[in-house]
C-alpha cells in the first residue's frame, strides 16, 4: 500500500506542475496522457483476456495485489465488489423512495444470486410497496448486479424472523446535531469506519471518508452548493446522494443515519 500511495503522490507532482502551464501546453499534456492510457487499456485488456482463458487462478492472484486492482478499476477492467454496488444501486433509488417519506435498507446478500432488502418508512405499510420494490428497486439493483437474479423483501410484520435481521450491524451515536455545520461535511472515524457527515436543511447524510476513484479522504475537499469536490483528483459527488458527478454509475459508500432528539446516530 505504500508503493502506492509513494507512485499517486508522483503522479499528482506532475499533475500540480501542469496545472500550471498555459491552456496550449496542457492540452498537449493531457493527449499524451490519453494516448499512454489508451495503450495501457488495449494492453491490459489483452493480458486479462489471455490470463482468462489459460491461467484464471493467476489471474485472481494479481487482482488481489492493491497496485493491479487499482489499476485495472481505473480503466474500468475490473468491478467494484457486489456489497459496493449493491449499495450505489440502493443509494441511486433513495431520492425516490424518500421524496414519498420512505426509504429502503439492505438486509442481507446471499450469493451466488439474493439479496434481501426492506422497505421502511411509509413504503413499508404501503398497499403498493410490493409494486415499488419490483419496479424500482428491483430493477435498479439488476441493472447494477446482473449476477442479482432473486430480490426478496423483508416485511415489518411481527412473524418477521430474526434471522432476516442483519447481525453485522449495529447502530453508533456518532456527534450531537448542532455540532454538524450546516451545509458543510464533519469528518469522524467510529468503530474503525472513516466517515463524513453533511447537513442540509435538518436532514443528515453520511458516507464513507473515500473517494470512489482511488480511496483518497474526502474531508479534505471542498463543498459548495451541496457538492464536495476531491482534493487529490477533483472528482464531484452530490452529498444529498452520493453520486459522483465526474463519472456515471458510480457512488460513495452511504451509510443508514438515525436523529433521535439531538443525536446522531450512524449504522455500521
Amino acid at each position: 500500500m505504500d508503493n502506492l500511495n509513494e507512485l499517486i503522490a508522483d503522479i499528482q507532482r506532475f499533475e500540480a506542475i501542469i496545472s500550471d502551464w498555459d491552456e496550449s501546453q496542457r492540452c498537449v499534456a493531457v493527449a499524451l496522457k490519453s494516448a499512454v492510457e489508451a495503450l495501457h487499456k488495449a494492453a491490459l485488456t489483452n493480458l486479462i483476456k489471455s490470463l482468462k482463458k489459460d491461467n484464471l487462478a493467476a489471474l485472481s492472484n494479481a487482482v488481489n495485489d492493491d497496485i493491479v486492482y487499482a489499476v485495472l478499476l481505473y480503466h474500468n477492467l475490473v468491478k467494484l465488489p457486489l456489497s459496493e454496488r449493491i449499495k450505489t444501486a440502493l443509494a441511486e433509488i433513495r431520492p425516490s423512495l424518500q421524496s414519498h417519506n420512505g426509504d429502503v435498507e439492505l438486509v442481507a446478500i446471499k450469493p451466488p444470486d439474493t439479496v434481501e432488502v426492506k422497505l421502511i418508512g411509509s413504503c413499508s405499510n404501503c398497499a403498493s410497496s410490493t409494486l415499488t420494490l419490483t419496479q424500482l428497486v428491483e430493477q435498479t439493483i439488476k441493472n447494477h448486479c446482473p449476477e442479482i437474479t432473486k430480490i426478496v423483501a423483508v416485511n415489518n410484520t411481527p412473524n418477521s424472523t430474526i434471522a432476516t435481521i442483519p447481525t453485522n450491524s449495529y447502530w453508533v451515536r456518532v456527534t450531537n446535531v448542532n455540532e454538524l455545520p450546516e451545509n458543510q461535511i464533519l469528518g469522524v472515524r467510529i468503530e474503525n469506519h472513516n466517515l463524513i457527515l453533511y447537513k442540509q436543511d435538518n436532514k443528515v447524510h453520511c458516507y464513507g471518508n473515500a473517494c470512489s476513484h482511488l480511496g483518497f479522504p474526502l474531508d479534505k475537499g471542498k463543498v459548495k452548493n451541496g457538492i464536495i469536490t476531491c482534493a487529490s483528483h477533483q472528482f464531484e459527488y452530490d452529498l444529498n446522494t452520493g453520486k459522483c458527478l465526474t463519472v456515471p454509475d458510480i457512488s460513495l459508500q452511504s451509510y443508514q443515519v438515525q436523529v433521535k432528539g439531538d443525536k446522531v446516530y450512524v449504522q455500521v
